[in-house]
Formats: C-alpha cells, sequence, structure tokens
C-alpha cells in the first residue's frame, strides 16, 4: 500500500473533502485508513464499570485509501506516489509531483 502510517494525508473525497491529517493506522486486508481528527461519526456506548462513562463518544472511522492523497514532505502537496529501487536494492516512495524521496 502506499500509504503507510504517520504520513500526513489530505481528504479528497466526501463529507470531509479538503482536511488534512494524520494517518494513525492502516488496515492491508480492506484497503481503509484511519486519519486522525477525519470521518468522524457518533457511537451511544454503555458504562463499563469505572472504565469507560456512558453517553454519546465521537470517534473516528475509517476511509478507503482511494478517498486520501499523501501530501509530500519536501513541496506540501498532494501527490501520488511512486516507487524506486535504490543503489543499495531497497525500495522507496517518490513524489511524482517534486521526483524527490518520500522516505
Amino acid at each position: 500500500m502506499k500509504i503507510h502510517r504517520n504520513d500526513d494525508v489530505l481528504v479528497t473525497t466526501g463529507k470531509d473533502k479538503g482536511k488534512k491529517g494524520k494517518v494513525h493506522a492502516v488496515d492491508l486486508q480492506k484497503e481503509r485508513v484511519l486519519v486522525e481528527g477525519v470521518n468522524l461519526i457518533k457511537r451511544h456506548t454503555k458504562p463499563r464499570g469505572k472504565v469507560r462513562q456512558a453517553g454519546i463518544v465521537e470517534k473516528e472511522a475509517p476511509l478507503h485509501v482511494s478517498k486520501v492523497m499523501l501530501l509530500c514532505t519536501k513541496c506540501g502537496k498532494p501527490t501520488r506516489v511512486g516507487f524506486r529501487f535504490l543503489e543499495s536494492g531497497a525500495k522507496a516512495r517518490f513524489c511524482r509531483v517534486c521526483n524527490e524521496l518520500i522516505d
């Protein structure tokens, strides 16, 4: 997958279009990402002893990976991600806008 944990991303579609956030988790099987402060949903929760209080809790729901674009660390623009093999043989991601390595 081209999006990794701790990447900064921009939401391109949906109710949160234009919002930026950091990726908390990636689900490879379902192709979903959990982005900080984006796609907030409300859940009605029951109390669990002294651990959790009852009420309506807002939390983030996962987004499909096609709805986000990676923000380049060098140029700061949303970009598609390409892959290159370095001279050491390692595979690295690069920005298709400015051609700089991301990792």
